[in-house]
């Protein structure tokens, strides 16, 4: 008989077993909504499907009077959009600089402490300057996300730089590569499906710092939405927007997985 530790689960019994956790929490929640709704049933906490349902039509498929947009794809728009320029420029920022530290001594010394120290300073911290340098526009919302998760992507980018076996580096050399050519056909190949990976890891805080901002300062966007409508303690409002942020993080973080599994199938044949 297998030890449990060597037990492997089979396809059928991993989507099972990972569909669970969230069938017990639909459960959960109805049967919770009922009891809310039998006692009160103006109750605004736990709406039935039924009143989400609804805001859903409402939010996504009925012009809004007062601007005529349809709300949650105007809002779902303008969030992607200020997503992906932040976390772009980041892993952009991310790859050049992990790269130049790990790769580089010197530039290791007199860059890593000012990395590191940038790494420990909280973001949310830091978005009333944010506001006042560069306003309420959306350079500042944008300038959170980098800020916030630019440091990490660097240190991780550094870290697996320097993993790098130096036997292949040195076997380069004697070869007669220089150094941009050992970074060019030796590191940045290696990096890149790292930086994916680091990426994946950083979207939860990117997410975090975009509806921050957008909740301060913003006109469209889902984190602005949801902080309006809870003054109304529209939870028919909130709950579905929550869920669908949730499902546009797993959609992009499916993505990026199944690129790079594509693109770097040797990365992840060791992993």
């Amino acid at each position: 008989m297998k030890k449990l530790i060597n037990r492997q689960p089979g396809r059928v019994a991993t989507w099972a077993l990972g569909l669970l956790p969230f069938a017990l929490l639909l459960v959960v929640y109805l049967l919770a909504s009922d009891a809310r709704l039998e006692a009160n049933p103006n109750d605004k906490l736990l709406p039935a499907f039924s009143a989400m349902g609804d805001a859903i039509q409402r939010m996504a498929f009925e012009p809004s009077k007062r601007s005529g947009e349809y709300l949650l794809w105007a809002d779902t728009l303008a969030s992607l959009t200020r997503l992906a320029i932040g976390v772009g420029i980041s892993a952009l920022m991310g790859l050049v600089f992990g790269i130049v530290t790990g790769t580089l001594p010197y530039a290791r010394a007199g860059l890593s402490p000012l990395i590191t120290g940038l790494s420990l300073v909280p973001p949310m911290a830091i978005l009333p300057i944010l506001f006042i340098l560069f306003g309420l526009g959306e350079l500042a919302k944008v300038m959170l996300i980098i800020i916030g998760i630019t440091p990490f992507l660097i240190r991780d980018l550094q870290q697996r730089a320097q993993e790098i076996p130096a036997e292949q580096v040195i076997k380069m050399q004697t070869l007669g590569a220089n150094t941009w050519q050992i970074i060019l056909r030796l590191v940045w190949p290696q990096i890149m499906p790292r930086l994916i990976s680091a990426v994946r890891l950083s979207l939860g805080s990117a997410w975090l710092f975009l509806i921050a901002a957008e909740a301060i300062a913003a006109t469209e966007g889902l984190g602005y939405r949801i902080f309006l409508v809870r003054r109304y303690l529209s939870m028919d409002v909130i709950l579905p927007y929550v869920l669908w942020i949730t499902l546009l993080a797993f959609a992009i973080d499916f993505l990026l997985a199944r690129y790079s599994r594509w693109r770097y199938p040797w990365f992840h044949g060791s992993h």
